[in-house]
């Protein structure tokens, strides 16, 4: 997260009203929710992780135990029971 001078953003009036709540502070101001993305989606790394866990649910149907699936995909136990139990 960079820093942003307010002085060199803001109009001054707006300037002057958050002054009147905030004075000599870091101010984090979100994103809006629509523009909010997924970890990983811009790298490519969500939808090889989506894949992965695609693979590992679908073997898990086809018979494969969650000791097997883990060992195979280098996870946690606990990782694997999240991805085949989760929706």
């Amino acid at each position: 997260m960079k820093y942003v001078k307010a002085t060199a953003v803001l109009p001054e009036r707006l300037l002057v009203e958050i002054q009147k709540y905030v004075q000599g502070e870091t101010l984090y101001i979100p994103k809006p929710e629509k523009t909010h993305r997924k970890w990983g989606t811009c790298s490519g790394s969500r939808e090889l992780i989506d894949d992965r866990n695609a693979a590992i649910r679908s073997a898990f149907k086809g018979g494969r135990t969650i000791l097997q699936l883990a060992e195979e995909h280098f996870l946690s136990v606990e990782t694997i029971k999240k991805i085949v139990y989760s929706k």
